[in-house]
């Protein structure tokens, strides 16, 4: 009997716990001061949301009476106000690291997720830490959360002897919903407690279902809202002091606009005039000895925010905008290169996006680049003669995704490349699917593009793609495959590598959905993947891993990884020719990585790896160390060292023709090399407060290849010696990055920004093995190059404006 009573008791739990949880929001007429206070009549007459349940580590667990989490929703014309009661009977444990924006540091949060199609696809997420520190993202279960998203928004948090407390006005400018005089959200709230490493959420996200933004709940009741005009400025002035050793020192004045304007409550026109990237990231280069470019992280805001409609596909890289020319001058004898644009100016770009009532998705995004010329001079004549190396360029990307049943999608892309002449020209276009059962057990996604080049010879191809898994329970698996004809191009706005293949790919995993006596959290994963050519059937790749994945309950991570590739492969991309390839050898790879609690003050990353092929001393070894330490809630500083060595690595250095005859094979010459890679990079913040960081961030890095033996590729893929080839192709490349920063946030939107940045970098074919030297040749007056630079930009609300007028202010 006392075994039924328990039962029943567990069952009716659970069945509460799993239902949809549904929450009034309360109209307002009164003005809401954003303190953390809590303290104006509305708060106290507002519905409540509580009995959070755990997301993680012990997934369904009620969290205890002694940190009770108590959320009000009001509402009004102009925003949603989000009121939180976090208590905690331990307040002084509360952790509050002080970070920058949408860094959360060690510190307790409180997130608020928002759907307003309630279409259980896309989330709206708004953080505010402990510290009174900002997070903004937008999350979805295929691609993760973004945060390179940044919206408008205000909060406060302030700390109390009981807990702490959150307010939060997030304007309908930041949101996206459909028309209606009634409108029913989808809604969650999150709470994580750091210092436990425990993760809340009001509504049950259950983890034996393999999504997240479709277990939102319900906010209901905000009726017959006028949300003002979406119109916002952003006009913004920068200044640039440039030096270097062999320039005299000049100072250049910038400015420009962004413009934001909701054309209605569902799409928004982002819109830069005169862009200004001068302070984005420094992008970290490498000796690149492969056969492709090296690909970098978009760190220009205007390409990274809100553009997850537009990565659908994966035919969007917008690097290429504003990139390096794509024209190679011809030169005549004795000519030479004086002036070679190393980036294209990008004169303006706009992006439309947002979704309609019945859920079709539209993006449109365009830019203009300006036509670029690099300057060529005749070494004996003295003359100069200017060349296009790019010519005025327009860039394209078309999306339409329609969202059906809360979890499913069917989207087409489409990317076009204008170049004004006689130029290149491209257009890709793709259907994309991703379809999920009811239950969302099982997943059939998939794709098919097709690609079009206009150049001197025309050429189409194809990538088609299929996968089915199942996405729920402990045990999950997926199998796929893939097919690449030769001429698919996407690369004018895209980037793409490997091409003329088929393929099949599985993976079967396990993973534990609640906590042991060992482990809050543990997977291991079975992988296979093998790789054809079209044309020849050879295997490309092929090969078989395992790797698991622990955290354990004083949440330390570690994982560890083995990958055996049991037959030969060929390599048809390191010759650099068509129908040629080089023999890969059997080999063996395995890795580890440790990552200590970062709730401490010490914590420590560890990452080695080694791969050992089936040829006499061709291994490779390396290793990352990665030390940080907090000293105050203030004050972080984290270093890592890098170091790689390959050993006896057979790489390509050269090719020509045989006594330029076009029609018979080229001469395909590789090495045999010894690559070594150090890396150094030591990062810094010091927040004056919530909204005040000074940063630092350095990187020297140093890369070398050396070759010890001329090899000449066979027709069959082998190398045998040539010791007729006497060129020095020895590689040596290091450089040295600084920047050292100061940020503030005087006002929502609006940042103050203060840059000083020296670099320099070389390529040499002489090895000077003499590492000090490597790094003090850089930094001195004539290698570096130094950029001092002063931005403001300012946001401006077109609705403040026009009441402060209206009101005679």
């Amino acid at each position: 009997m006392k075994n039924l009573v328990f039962f029943t008791l567990l069952l009716s739990s659970f069945w509460a716990y799993s239902q949809k949880k549904t929450l009034q929001a309360q109209q307002i007429s009164q003005g809401i001061s954003i303190d953390g206070k809590l303290d104006e009549p509305a708060w106290e007459t507002a519905t409540v949301a509580s009995d959070f349940i755990m997301f993680e580590p012990d997934n369904g667990k009620p969290i205890p009476d002694t940190k009770k989490t108590e959320i009000k929703v009001l509402y009004n014309n102009d925003a949603l106000y989000i009121g939180a009661i976090m208590h905690d009977d331990e307040p002084n444990k509360i952790l509050k690291e002080i970070s920058q924006r949408d860094d959360f540091g060690t510190a307790d949060l409180f997130g608020v997720f928002i759907n307003g199609f309630n279409d259980g696809q896309q989330n709206f997420e708004f953080f505010v830490s402990a510290a009174d520190v900002q997070a903004d993202c937008i999350m979805t279960d295929a691609n993760g959360e973004d945060y390179s998203w940044d919206a408008i928004w205000i909060s406060k948090a302030v700390l109390s002897d009981k807990g702490w407390v959150v307010e939060m006005k997030i304007p309908y400018a930041a949101l996206r919903f459909s028309e209606g005089k009634k409108q029913t959200w989808g809604i969650n709230f999150f709470r994580e407690i750091k210092r436990e490493r425990k993760k809340y959420t009001w509504t049950l996200i259950n983890t034996k279902i393999g999504t997240f933004t479709q277990q939102n709940g319900n906010l209901e009741g905000i009726e017959n809202i006028k949300p003002p005009t979406r119109l916002f400025f952003m006009p913004y002035a920068s200044y640039y002091l440039n030096a270097a050793g062999n320039q005299q020192t000049y100072g250049t004045m910038k400015g420009g606009m962004d413009i934001k304007y909701g054309i209605n409550d569902a799409f928004t026109l982002d819109a830069i005039l005169v862009p200004d990237f001068g302070q984005a990231k420094y992008d970290d280069q490498i000796l690149n000895l492969g056969p492709f470019e090296q690909q970098f992280n978009e760190n220009r805001a205007f390409f990274t925010e809100g553009t997850d409609l537009f990565n659908k596909g994966e035919l969007f890289y917008s690097r290429r905008i504003g990139g390096k020319p794509t024209i190679e001058p011809d030169l005549e004898d004795n000519e030479k290169i004086i002036e070679d644009p190393q980036n294209v100016n990008l004169i303006n770009a706009l992006k439309i996006s947002g979704r309609t009532k019945k859920g079709l998705g539209i993006g449109i995004l365009n830019a203009v680049t300006e036509k670029t010329f690099a300057t060529i001079k005749d070494t004996l004549t003295g003359e100069t003669r200017r060349v296009i190396a790019e010519p005025l360029m327009n860039y394209n990307v078309l999306v339409l995704d329609q969202r059906f049943r809360k979890n499913s999608s069917v989207t087409f892309i489409n990317t076009n490349v204008t170049r004004n002449g006689h130029f290149r020209d491209s257009n890709v276009s793709a259907l994309v699917w991703d379809l999920n059962t009811k239950a969302n057990t099982y997943n059939l996604s998939g794709n098919f593009k097709y690609s079009t080049v206009h150049d001197t010879e025309d050429k189409n191809g194809i990538y088609a793609n299929i996968g089915f898994a199942e996405t729920s329970g402990n045990y999950r698996y997926s199998i796929g495959s893939d097919f690449v004809s030769k001429d698919y191009d996407p690369n004018d706005l895209g980037i793409n590598f490997y091409t003329n293949y088929y393929n099949f790919f599985g993976n079967a995993n396990y993973r534990i959905l609640n906590p042991t006596k060992l482990f809050n959290a543990f997977k291991v994963n079975l992988n296979t993947y093998t790789e054809f050519n079209k044309d020849s059937g050879k295997i490309q790749e092929s090969n078989i891993a395992v790797n698991t994945n622990v955290t354990t309950i004083k949440n330390n991570y570690y994982g560890f990884g083995i990958s055996l590739y049991p037959f030969e492969s060929y390599d048809y991309y390191e010759p650099r020719a068509t129908n040629r390839y080089v023999a890969l050898p059997r080999r063996f790879e395995s890795w580890a990585s440790v990552s200590t609690n970062y709730n401490y003050k010490f914590a420590l990353d560890f990452n080695p790896t080694i791969a050992i092929m089936d040829e006499p001393g061709r291994i490779n070894y390396g290793f990352d160390i990665g030390p940080r330490y907090r000293f105050s809630d203030k004050l972080l500083l984290n270093y890592t060292f890098s170091f790689l060595r390959r050993n006896n690595n057979k790489g390509y250095i050269d090719s020509f023709d045989q006594d330029n005859n076009q029609d018979t094979p080229k001469d395909i010459v590789f090495a045999n090399r010894t690559v070594i890679t150090y890396s150094n990079t030591l990062g810094g913040k010091y927040a004056l407060n919530s909204t005040m960081t000074i940063n630092l961030a350095v990187r020297q890095y140093w890369s070398f290849a050396e070759n010890k033996e001329i090899l000449q590729l066979e027709s069959n893929g082998t190398l045998t010696p040539y010791p007729e080839y006497t060129k020095n192709k020895n590689s040596s490349f290091y450089s040295w990055n600084a920047d050292l920063s100061y940020s503030w946030w005087f006002a929502p939107g609006s940042q103050l920004s203060v840059l000083y940045r020296n670099n320099a970098s070389n390529f040499e074919r002489v090895i000077d093995k003499d590492y000090g030297s490597n790094v003090t040749n850089l930094l001195n007056n004539e290698a570096l190059k130094h950029i001092f630079s002063v931005s403001v930009k300012y946001f401006i609300d077109y609705n403040a404006v026009k009441n402060r007028l209206k009101n005679g202010v």
